[in-house]
């Protein structure tokens, strides 16, 4: 027996402590469930929210303004969902024998360097595998700056590494980030291409000439926007060091926060740039492996 309702189709599962509805439209999490459980007032569903028993196609959601996509299904559960692992700066939001996907705070570095030897993804990590088993390693398959939040992947083992590192553009099927940058860009939505060279004091500048630099694309379209900034979903062809920072300074509009490639405003203290969306295939199993996070509070605070 199914009832319709506006934004979305109930359905109670063969379990009677689940119930499930159907998004048709793209809208906030809480306005959603808003309309849909019109004998819950707002508390009662941050409650719901709080204790992870809102599951957006199979994964706990617990921000109430996470953006819901048409298509995807949301499941009201009794019972708690379990909660992720969670560590200082980075929390795991999945495992298994042969890899890690972490989501990681702005602020932390991928791994240490000469001059920065601070607490690290890596070491972070590096921990939480021994804690478990103490010959256990973590390997480096790819890096986000320090500023930059959100997605990242890891190996538990050289052999993992290297199928990753090796088949990496075969594998990765979609790395979509989210920036906030000043203004608007004209047209909304389009491709930018340039190359891309380091200078000597580690700073990365953009050129014409194919003889300079390594080539880079960077497609990108704009979600939201008012007077001041825009919200973009970005998606990379090519995975440059600092591209999307180095691409947003060339049009003239850089990212929120980013003093180094050009941004004089810093609205919501940190850098607005995040790794929202990681897809890929398992090098062994071959099964689609596909993790989103929430959109950051600060960046919607905006609009």
């Amino acid at each position: 027996m199914k009832k319709k309702y506006t934004g979305g189709e109930f359905a109670r599962s063969k379990k009677p402590q689940t119930v499930t509805f159907v998004v048709k439209e793209q809208e906030e999490l809480m306005k959603f469930l808003i309309a849909q459980l019109p004998h819950k007032n707002r508390n009662n569903i941050k409650t719901l929210l709080k204790k992870r028993q809102v599951l957006v196609d199979g994964k706990a959601i617990s921000q109430f303004n996470y953006l819901l996509k048409p298509g995807q299904k949301i499941v009201l559960d009794q019972a708690p969902a379990p909660q992720a692992t969670q560590m200082r700066g980075i929390n795991v939001v999945h495992e298994d024998k042969d890899l890690i996907v972490v989501n990681k705070n702005a602020g932390l570095l991928t791994m240490a360097t000469d001059k920065e030897k601070r607490a690290t993804v890596y070491s972070i990590l590096s921990n939480y595998v021994k804690d478990k088993n103490k010959d256990n390693k973590i390997f480096i398959v790819h890096r986000l700056d320090r500023e930059t939040s959100g997605l990242m992947l890891f190996a538990k083992n050289e052999e993992m590494q290297e199928l990753l590192q090796e088949s990496w553009k075969e594998t990765v099927e979609e790395r979509s980030y989210l920036a906030v940058i000043d203004g608007k860009l004209d047209p909304a939505e389009g491709s930018y291409r340039s190359y891309l060279f380091e200078s000597k004091v580690f700073k990365v500048h953009s050129t014409n000439d194919p003889e300079k630099g390594r080539e880079a694309i960077t497609h990108y379209s704009t979600l939201k926007s008012n007077d001041n900034y825009s919200l973009l979903k970005v998606n990379l062809e090519t995975g440059r060091k600092n591209q999307i920072r180095v691409h947003m300074q060339d049009m003239k509009h850089p990212i929120v926060g980013d003093k180094k490639y050009g941004s004089t405003s810093n609205p919501i203290g940190r850098l607005g740039l995040h790794a929202w969306v990681l897809a890929f295939k398992h090098p062994l199993t071959g099964k689609k492996m596909r993790f989103e996070t929430s959109v950051p509070g600060s960046f919607l605070k905006l609009f």
